[in-house]
């Protein structure tokens, strides 16, 4: 496989599917070797799977993003593996459930800040300090249009994401003369498994969803991940501090 990140190094973390799992594929079909990391394993080999038999080069590592020895072994097993590290795309996050900020348990709080803000400081941490070290490097780290705009009945997935964004754009500054770029991929509904399992508690979701794009429908995996290798390939070198939208329009209404 050959393309706009051929001989780079990128790493996937939530990688046993939906989102990651799409752009650890299509980093592969740019010419990158990728490492994908997740909790879920079969799945998360499952993918590397995919990625070896389309031609490309992948590992799996299992990984608690929320553990920060874990996450050191990880950047530097993948270091180990392929001799460097490009590109990471900080993507592991849970939804948490949904109440008003007044019902929401203390421990359910705890549980998804603890997975998507910290988790992501901690991927952004280790990467960064290798990639002082190695001539710099680009990473993305999935936010959502939740980072951007505020949702009833979802205070921790709202604040964890809104935390995401401020992060990036911390770090975007801290590094930009580094050669570190560090971008924020913020998607609206997509079809995950995440999606999915709402739609088998309330199948009307699908189509309130849908309308609430002006687009008329759903996202992909797939077009995420084309946002997410695009802000990591040299055609974004002009890119750092952002937080992008790939919403079928929503934050634009």
């Amino acid at each position: 496989m050959a393309g706009t990140l051929d001989g780079r190094v990128a790493l996937v973390t939530g990688g046993s599917g939906g989102i990651g799992r799409a752009t650890a594929l299509e980093f592969a079909r740019q010419g990158a070797k990728v490492v994908v990391s997740d909790l879920l394993v079969e799945a998360g080999q499952e993918t590397a799977r995919l990625i070896g038999a389309a031609g490309g080069q992948a590992t799996f590592i299992k990984t608690d993003v929320t553990q920060a020895a874990e996450v050191q072994a990880l950047v530097g097993q993948t270091v180990e593996t392929y001799g460097r590290l490009d590109c990471a795309f900080n993507n592991a996050g849970i939804e948490g459930g949904m109440a008003k900020t007044g019902d929401y348990t203390e421990e359910r709080w705890a549980q998804v800040i603890r997975i998507n803000l910290k988790g992501v400081w901690l991927c952004m941490k280790y990467e960064i300090q290798h990639m002082l070290g190695h001539g710099g490097g680009a990473i993305v780290n999935t936010a959502s249009v939740a980072g951007l705009v505020g949702f009833r009945y979802g205070p921790a997935y709202v604040a964890s994401k809104h935390g995401v964004n401020g992060l990036t754009k911390t770090a975007a500054l801290e590094y930009a003369k580094a050669d570190i770029r560090v971008n924020a991929v913020c998607p609206g509904v997509i079809r995950t498994p995440m999606f999915e399992r709402g739609l088998q508690k309330n199948p009307h979701l699908e189509e309130r969803f849908a309308g609430v794009h002006p687009v008329g429908r759903i996202g992909q995996p797939e077009e995420i991940a084309r946002a997410v290798v695009w802000l990591c390939s040299p055609a974004a070198s002009f890119v750092t501090g952002t937080q992008l939208p790939v919403d079928g329009g929503f934050v634009a209404q």
